[in-house]
Formats: C-alpha cells, sequence, structure tokens
C-alpha cells in the first residue's frame, strides 16, 4: 500500500470518528427519542462517543507520525 493511500484511508478514519463523537453529542442533547429511552439511550450516545474517539485519535497520531516522516525525508 502506497503512502497517498494510507493516508487517505487514516484522513477517513478521523473523519468517520469526528462524526461519531458529534453524533454522540447530538444524541445526548437533542434527540428526545434517545432521551426517552433512558439508560439505554446514554448507553447509546456514550458509545458513539467512544467509537468516534477510538477512530479519531490513534488515527491523528499514526498520521502526524507519517506527515513528520515525509516532511524529513523531503528535507534531506
Amino acid at each position: 500500500m502506497t503512502d497517498a493511500k494510507l493516508i487517505l484511508i487514516l484522513k477517513c478514519c478521523i473523519s468517520v470518528g469526528i462524526c461519531l463523537i458529534l453524533l454522540g453529542i447530538y444524541f445526548h442533547n437533542f434527540s428526545e427519542s434517545i432521551e426517552a429511552m433512558g439508560v439505554t439511550g446514554i448507553i447509546i450516545s456514550a458509545m458513539c462517543v467512544a467509537f468516534g474517539m477510538a477512530l479519531s485519535l490513534p488515527t491523528k497520531m499514526y498520521l502526524t507520525f507519517i506527515l513528520v516522516k515525509r516532511e524529513a525525508e523531503k528535507q534531506e
């Protein structure tokens, strides 16, 4: 897999993670149907945020590592 494809996949993972975080925040604050579910609704919104963070944070660190490595190779 080339670096360009890997970077594209990582950027997609970050985007999906951020969307899941925003969806969890929406569920928690603005969705009446999730509120009506009680504890189950809280778990659903918390899982959206948790999966979003799991997708976005590690990929962001790895993507930063790849971009710094690429910049160092260009300077040499």
